[in-house]
């Protein structure tokens, strides 16, 4: 079963996403911040991260770039709403960083879930 982290500080959209993915048949690990997905990166990788770009502690972007550094083929798809900037900025970033896909909140669950199966594959692929 594919396994996917999803990074994000609010607590509202870290659950929002969850409930959809799992109800696809992923398994989902949720971290709050940049710093709390690192370590959890490094103990159970997954096959997907999602991550928020605009979070404290360690953003987005910079998660990004690390977490590609330690394995440069992960599959990343990161989304955003904006913050100073429009989300097109932090989001062009994002791919240029690493991101293979990149999705501006407020997103749909079949933008969602299409750009996860893109990525890595429906769960009915991996059985």
């Amino acid at each position: 079963m594919p396994k996917i982290l999803i990074i994000d500080d609010e607590p509202h959209i870290l659950m929002m996403v969850k409930k959809m993915l799992e109800r696809a048949g992923y398994d989902v690990n949720l971290a709050s911040n940049g710093n709390e997905g690192l370590k959890q990166f490094r103990k159970s990788p997954p096959d997907l991260v999602i991550t928020d770009i605009i979070m404290p502690e360690r953003e987005g972007l910079e998660t990004i770039r690390e977490m590609k550094l330690l394995r440069s083929n992960l599959k990343i798809i990161a989304m955003s709403g904006g913050g100073k900037i429009s989300a097109d900025n932090y989001l062009e970033t994002a791919k240029i960083f690493g991101a293979a896909i990149v999705i501006e909140k407020p997103f749909t669950q079949k933008q969602l879930l299409s750009s996860v199966v893109e990525l890595i594959g429906s769960v009915e692929d991996s059985v």
